[in-house]
């Protein structure tokens, strides 16, 4: 049985970047109908286009959890749920002027995703269990000084997804971490490294879906990455450590 076709998913942060891809291949792979959130659903019309009854846009800020339990009730048809919404503030721990940016990246890329599992799991059992995706990054493998607390929060995100794997097995959730390397979107924007396309990414997370394959490194640097942690784990720590902010 698919996980894709004849399905109904929902997928955070939609307006650009890997959220949008996820859209569009979703549909590309004939999902019956795809929620795309949004804190802003005027910056959903170019994704909408040709795609009406199929593409719903839903205004979500996933840092407000009383307004994912509200989607979560109203849309009790979903199957498959994409956690992709999230931020990069570029900061270190040492040369941070503050902490405000290490909260407001683990709001957005722990605390969101969470909530958004936490509110969706009973949905995810009533429709036959279901598939999680969440987003983590190879930075949540290891820490990149130079994005330190983001680094910190997906490994938050790559160890909240291998506890919800094991609470959520009873019920048949299938549970996917995604770890990229860097992504041609807006976030990436000023990453010196090799870019791999936002629509080639979601392709491969949906195949993987679709295989029931957990883990998922969708870009040749992630591949890569992942074999060298593997071989030798420290010394990919240091290399990675190098990469100190200014």
């Amino acid at each position: 049985m698919s996980r894709i076709k004849d399905k109904v998913a929902l997928v955070t942060g939609a307006n650009r970047g890997i959220g949008y891809a996820f859209v569009e291949e979703l549909i590309a792979a004939r999902a019956s109908k795809v929620y795309a959130t949004a804190r802003d659903t005027d910056r959903l019309t170019g994704l909408l286009k040709g795609k009406e009854g199929k593409v719903i846009p839903v205004e979500l800020d996933v840092n407000q959890p009383d307004t994912i339990k509200t989607i979560a009730n109203e849309f009790k048809d979903v199957s498959l749920l994409i956690n992709n919404a999230g931020i990069a503030r570029f900061t270190s721990f040492m040369t941070a002027s503050s902490l405000d940016d290490a909260r407001d990246e683990m709001e957005t890329n722990y605390f969101a995703p969470l909530n958004m599992i936490r509110a969706f799991a009973p949905v995810l059992k009533e429709n036959r269990g279901g598939t999680i995706v969440n987003i983590s990054s190879v930075a949540g493998y290891l820490n990149f000084p130079v994005l330190g607390s983001y680094s910190a929060s997906k490994a938050a995100v790559h160890s909240l997804t291998q506890g919800v794997r094991a609470e959520l097995a009873a019920q048949g959730t299938h549970v996917v971490g995604v770890y990229p390397g860097p992504i041609d979107t807006d976030m990436a924007a000023g990453v010196p490294l090799d870019k791999t396309a936002p629509n080639i990414v979601a392709k491969v997370v949906l195949k993987a879906v679709e295989k029931e394959i957990e883990d998922v490194y969708p870009d040749p640097m992630s591949v890569d990455f992942h074999a060298d942690f593997l071989s030798d784990p420290k010394a990919l720590e240091k290399q990675v450590g190098e990469m100190l902010p200014e």
